[in-house]
């Protein structure tokens, strides 16, 4: 069974709009706060003040850090996977006892890339 939709009022760009969503009202207020601040950053920085040209530009912005998200996670986070290697070597380490130089391996003392012992 699907929400009942409820309109909610909200101010964006210091025009009023009506948003009739089954989504909670208060996180409809905070999706308009986020427009409303990405469009006065965006007039801010822009030569307009047509508030539609803002509005654009603004959902190009928006688009572009979705956009960069969708990426960002497509490609792993950098530091996770990092800490995932080290782990996996450390692992590694452990089940073949110790470096070739006869040293335990160290850990912490490699850059991201490096295989311990090279």
């Amino acid at each position: 069974m699907t929400k009942p939709t409820q309109a909610t009022q909200v101010e964006i760009y210091d025009q009023t709009y009506s948003v009739r969503a089954a989504a909670d009202p208060e996180y409809i207020h905070d999706l308009a706060e986020f427009v409303d601040r990405k469009m006065r950053e965006v007039a801010h920085e822009a030569a307009t003040v047509d508030a539609t040209k803002i509005a654009i530009l603004a959902a190009l912005n928006i688009a572009d850090d979705y956009y960069q998200y969708r990426i960002r996670l497509s490609e792993g986070d950098p530091a996770r996977v990092a800490r995932r290697a080290t782990r996996l070597v450390e692992r590694l380490d452990e089940i073949l006892g110790s470096s070739p130089g006869g040293d335990p391996a160290r850990t912490g003392d490699e850059s991201i890339g490096a295989l311990r012992g090279a």
